[in-house]
């Protein structure tokens, strides 16, 4: 054995009374002590930092899961509880996991703000979800209910009080028959445990519950006025109200709702019944508002395709936003790439100042270069009619045609640096032995663009366009700001003209430009436009396959 070996009675500490330890064995000698395993801080931050986000996701689901009970909502209680165990088991687990680790955010927010939102749309699509169609069943009548509401003659009094709960607004109060109640406009008035009353004896406090002083009820005199409380669960039984929130009479609404038949009847004896369609009617057509969602079914396809308010205007929104989606492509993308040709030539000077200047309009927000050309080209006291045109009256974006081709030339101004920027790097990184070669072979300049340069370009620059197109079919910015998608149409009274797209005229559909919103027509719309973009770009793509060959 060598000097520098040590044996295990070497390292042995003798302890007094214990028995000497034997000769280390041959495999004892060949193994070191392994030292204690130190945990960095850096290393703790993090472990706690995952154990603390962890927690709070765990508890901002349990939340979720109790509120989802309440709501009878089985199916989102399951996936809330199989994500959640997921996470859970992905970040307490070690190496072996870690792709999911780098996975699970990215797909998170692919599930919430890609994967909902189009089913979402899915759905709402096959719905009559719009304004008057808003809320359940439930919510119209009580909503109808409220309408109208009069006092009802002789109404007993109840003394009461303005309280608040989660920011709700209710009156607490008592009954003719001595019981202490309190209410909101969602729920009715229920009996109420251990409530706080002062020495004659009105209550003025109830456990959970916070009552407004005197100020703060000045404050919010307009919710307070309008407050009506049911009775309850029957919106027939009145509602209870208070014009100077100390006491309070029942109210009653000139029609009542029978729940026993699911009808309305007014003062007058007319009866309202379901109609099937989301809402109550009588025999001769009147309809009472609001209404509820319900499904259906293709009637809103149907409807883009068969009203005429609709289908005409929609028939001509389509082609334009092709012919605007092509030609803004083939125009951004044939200057991008001439500037980029003419400033990569070798023999340019001054090169670094004309970039910057060419790729000047990229660096300002769409939406505010719509605002600032909008202005530019009011016909009225627009800098180009005004300045440049010596005072004439040229109708950009009052004529049909000429505000299709100021919306053409402004989204040109706005995208071909992008395609001068694409067009550069890709220059730049073709093989210059390929032009050298054709240059020997006696090929011209044009010749060499055309038979080499371009269907290069094209190699790499082609999946660019399509997303190009995709981006223009949807481009809300440059019309909105321009022209609002006017002039309008003659022969439709919704507010859609010849420079909308088919995103505007969706947008204008959906949140009411004309007075009313239509989310379930909107909704199926939007699911015609990702067809439409979908469907050209599966084909640009395959076409784009015959690319490959030349590289």
């Amino acid at each position: 054995m060598s000097q520098h070996e040590t044996t295990a009675t070497d390292v042995a500490p003798s302890r007094p009374g214990a028995p000497a330890p034997g000769p280390a064995s041959a495999s004892d000698r060949g193994r070191r002590p392994r030292p204690p395993r130190r945990i960095e801080s850096g290393t703790m931050v993090a472990l706690v930092t995952k154990i603390v986000l962890l927690g709070l996701l765990d508890a901002v689901a349990a939340f979720a899961i109790v509120v989802m009970v309440g709501l009878d909502m089985w199916l989102p209680i399951v996936a809330t509880v199989v994500a959640t165990g997921l996470i859970n088991w992905i970040y307490l687990g070690r190496g072996t996991r870690l792709p999911g680790k780098y996975l699970v955010p990215g797909v998170a927010f692919l599930l919430v703000f890609q994967v909902f939102v189009v089913l979402y749309s899915g759905y709402v699509a096959f719905t009559n979800y719009g304004d008057g169609h808003n809320g359940s069943k439930d919510d119209a009548i009580a909503a109808i209910s409220r309408a109208g509401l009069d006092r009802v003659p002789d109404s007993p009094s109840y003394p009461v009080s303005v309280v608040e709960k989660d920011g709700e607004l209710g009156l607490l109060g008592q009954a003719p028959d001595g019981d202490v109640v309190v209410g909101t406009s969602d729920e009715p008035l229920t009996v109420v445990d251990d409530p706080t009353l002062n020495s004659l004896g009105v209550p003025t406090g109830a456990p959970g519950w916070t009552t407004l002083s005197l100020s703060d009820v000045l404050g919010r005199q307009g919710e307070v006025v309008d407050l009506t409380v049911p009775l309850s669960e029957d919106p027939g039984d009145g509602f209870l109200r208070t014009d100077d929130a100390s006491t309070a009479y029942v109210y009653r609404s000139a029609i009542v709702y029978d729940e026993a038949t699911d009808t309305f009847t007014d003062g007058d004896g007319v009866v309202y019944t379901d109609d099937g369609e989301g809402e109550f009617a009588s025999a001769d057509g009147q309809v009472l508002r609001p209404g509820w969602k319900i499904t259906v079914g293709f009637e809103n396809f149907e409807r883009a395709f068969s009203d005429p308010q609709i289908s005409g205007p929609l028939l001509r929104v389509t082609v334009w936003t092709f012919a605007f989606a092509i030609l803004s492509v083939a125009t951004t993308f044939a200057l991008g790439l001439f500037l980029a040709t003419v400033l990569n030539h070798p023999r340019m000077r001054g090169v670094k100042v004309y970039r910057v200047l060419v790729i000047l309009p990229y660096a300002f927000p769409a939406f505010l270069s719509g605002l600032v050309w909008a202005g530019l080209m009011n016909p009225e006291f627009g800098f180009i009619n005004q300045v440049l045109l010596g005072g004439a009256e040229v109708p950009w974006l009052t004529d049909p045609w000429l505000a299709r081709f100021s919306v053409l030339f402004v989204n040109l101004w706005l995208g071909y640096p992008y395609m001068f920027l694409v067009c550069t790097g890709a220059l730049q990184s073709l093989p210059g032995e390929l032009e050298e070669a054709a240059r020997v072979d006696g090929a011209g300049p044009w010749t060499v663009f055309r038979s080499i340069k371009l269907p290069l370009l094209l190699v790499s620059t082609a999946p660019l366009l399509i997303a190009s197109f995709a981006f223009n079919f949807n481009n809300f910015n440059v019309i909105y700001m321009l022209t609002r998608g006017w002039p309008r149409f003659d022969d439709t009274t919704l507010d859609i003209g010849s420079t909308d797209l088919l995103i505007t005229m969706v947008y204008k559909i959906a949140f009411g430009s004309g007075g009313a919103r239509d989310f379930g027509l909107a909704s199926a719309l939007s699911i015609l436009i990702f067809l439409l973009v979908a469907a050209v770009s599966v084909v640009a793509f395959r076409r784009t396959k015959s690319l490959e060959e030349i590289n």
